[in-house]
């Protein structure tokens, strides 16, 4: 940075500007936590047993401090590229009806207020209300340091096992959701797309809109034609701006299913089996009758506090699933 001539390339320096602030974020709070720690040593060593008080206050420290330091420790789990980035994510009803679509929203809420626990920002890019309750899909941007390499645990199918509060005989049902997360890719990332490859189609909102949102042809629709893959956006006020929203998304996308040709190729040449994630192959169940019951089937992480999984509080499931994921590396 202190280069000459390095301030004149506006491109080139906002992104290095970024990524030593994501260094920093890193380095800075190992360093805090040594130079704390050495503090708590040196105050150890001049308390006497007789000061039960300050003795406390020390113990008190360095439970915080290891707490801390396990927390920068998980961090360093989430080194791959983009894991730094926003996350897109969408959720999408599976079969059964009116129950699959109030899941969706069940599980629109847990995801939001996960967000709001670790201080990102959440913004509703498409919705599609179901035809009686419920959302059949959602498309959600959650922007923050590291969403997407949190959130990308959470990809696969979600199982729910509840007393239907849509069935009159209150019979027991067993509902299906399918969670999708990409990482908001850079304007710099190295997709290109042909404005020939791409086909743009307008129409009218469908979702809860204020002024304009709902009343005109704002809402957009970009096919990426080679690929069949699909972006959309109704969230902005302009057709302008949920068009540079839906080819954000298409980028993403794209990039996505480019990642994953590569995966297959590579499991192809050396004999690797890859687990699908489908119907039929869920990730987690939440299970709320007839007991209370959470399990992620790829750890064996389990809670019996449903209420408390529901409200956000995914970070158990989250780490260990990120943990595993290094040790099969």
């Amino acid at each position: 940075m202190s280069r000459e001539g390095f301030w004149d390339d506006a491109e080139l320096s906002t992104r290095i500007v970024k990524q030593l602030k994501q260094l920093k974020s890193i380095v800075e709070p190992w360093d805090q936590s040594y130079k704390k720690l050495e503090e708590l040593k040196e105050l150890a060593g001049i308390t006497s047993a007789q000061d039960t008080e300050l003795i406390s206050q020390i113990t008190r420290d360095l439970d915080n401090l290891s707490r801390d330091i396990d927390s920068l420790e998980f961090k360093t789990l989430l080194g791959q590229k983009f894991d730094s980035a926003s996350a897109i994510l969408s959720i999408n009803a599976g079969a059964g009806g009116t129950e699959s679509c109030d899941w969706v929203s069940m599980l629109l809420r847990m995801y939001t207020r996960f967000a709001e626990e670790h201080g990102y920002s959440t913004k509703t890019l498409d919705i599609l209300p179901g035809e009686e309750a419920g959302v059949k899909n959602v498309t959600i941007l959650i922007e923050g340091e590291y969403a997407y390499g949190y959130l990308k645990a959470e990809r696969g199918v979600h199982r729910l096992v509840r007393i239907s509060p849509f069935d009159a005989n209150k019979r027991r049902h067993t509902s299906f959701a399918s969670v999708d997360v990409i990482p908001e890719i850079e304007e710099d990332a190295d997709i290109k797309i042909e404005e020939k490859d791409l086909r743009i189609d307008v129409y009218r909102s469908k979702g809860a809109g204020g002024q304009s949102v709902n009343t005109t042809d704002s809402a957009v629709r970009i096919t990426h034609i080679p690929t069949g893959i699909v972006a959309q956006c109704q969230n902005e006020r302009s057709q302008h701006q949920n068009k540079q929203m839906a080819l954000r998304i298409l980028k993403a996308r794209l990039y996505e299913a480019e990642q994953e040709k590569k995966e297959k190729e590579l499991l192809k040449q050396y004999g690797a089996q890859k687990q699908k994630i489908e119907f039929g192959s869920q990730i987690r169940s939440y299970v709320m009758h007839p007991y209370n019951m959470v399990k992620d089937h790829r750890t064996g992480i389990e809670t019996g506090d449903v209420g408390k999984v529901m409200d956000g509080r995914l970070d158990e499931f989250i780490e260990a699933y990120l943990k595993l994921a290094v040790r099969k590396e």
